[in-house]
């Protein structure tokens, strides 16, 4: 069994504000620890139900974020960005059986994390066939594009609950709940554990049925906050003004959807 493993931060345990989540700033070392160990804690789960290839994606900012040395031999790590439209699930394709996305969040203009955010802070709302597309319906329609199915999610219980609502097959560990500037949060090592048991127990059971439905067609909604970057992102082929701080983009392919996110909202 050969698993892809996306880690962000913003859905760790404990993390509640945005110094946390940034390198370089002093609360910045115990949430990249978190982040690493809770990650770690997925490899193990995925190794214990029988995976013999484990790809861990770094996916939080610079993509330089998971402490490299903690990890199992057997793990592959992918840092930074390359670049291409998969961007959180970069190199899937479908020699993989599953992904498995860990420290997941809420998406932007969301109450159930003080981070919840999608994908860029220049674009503050993106809606996808009219609506809020989070970075797990981005990117696991991106693994429905290869045939491969989501198997486990972790992260606050805004993501759980849309992960849910999407395909309810899809098992999901809710590490925290947000509540205005503040979370609620499991403990650090009672994370680790559940993360660890509910891999194992997620890559035991069926796959096939947590794969997310692809549409027929999509319809891409990106809001900006400065007019000037709307004008800017504006001139990528294919895009239409939909008002002055509105693009709107729309095809048949998803993957048509990852190439235009990645230029104008990535």
């Amino acid at each position: 069994m050969k698993i892809y493993i996306s880690a962000d931060i913003e859905g760790c345990a404990g993390i509640s504000h945005w110094d946390e989540a940034e390198k370089g700033h002093p609360a910045y070392d115990e949430f990249r620890r978190q982040m690493t160990r809770e990650t770690v804690a997925a490899c193990e789960g995925a190794g214990a139900a029988g995976a013999t290839e484990i790809w861990v994606k770094d996916a939080h900012d610079s993509g330089r974020n998971l402490l490299i040395d903690a990890f199992p031999d057997e793990v592959r790590l992918i840092r930074g960005w390359s670049g291409d439209p998969m961007s959180m699930v970069q190199e899937l394709d479908r020699s993989f059986d599953a992904v498995v996305m860990i420290g997941y969040h809420a998406t932007a203009g969301s109450e159930a994390n003080p981070l919840a955010h999608s994908l860029s802070s220049k674009a503050p709302r993106i809606l996808l066939n009219g609506q809020s597309l989070s970075e797990f319906r981005c990117f696991g329609l991106a693994a429905a594009l290869h045939e491969v199915p989501v198997a486990f999610l972790s992260g606050d219980a805004g993501i759980c609950a849309e992960v849910q609502r999407i395909n309810e097959r899809i098992p999901t560990l809710a590490v925290k709940t947000g509540y205005g500037d503040s979370v609620n949060s499991l403990a650090a090592n009672l994370a680790v554990d559940r993360i660890r048991s509910g891999v194992k127990s997620a890559l035991e059971g069926a796959l096939s049925e947590r794969r997310l439905a692809l549409a027929e067609a999509y319809e891409l909604e990106v809001y900006y906050s400065d007019p000037v970057t709307a004008t800017r992102m504006s001139f990528f082929p294919g895009v239409e003004r939909a008002g002055e701080r509105t693009l709107r983009f729309s095809s048949r392919d998803y993957y048509e959807v990852l190439r235009t996110i990645q230029f104008i909202a990535g």
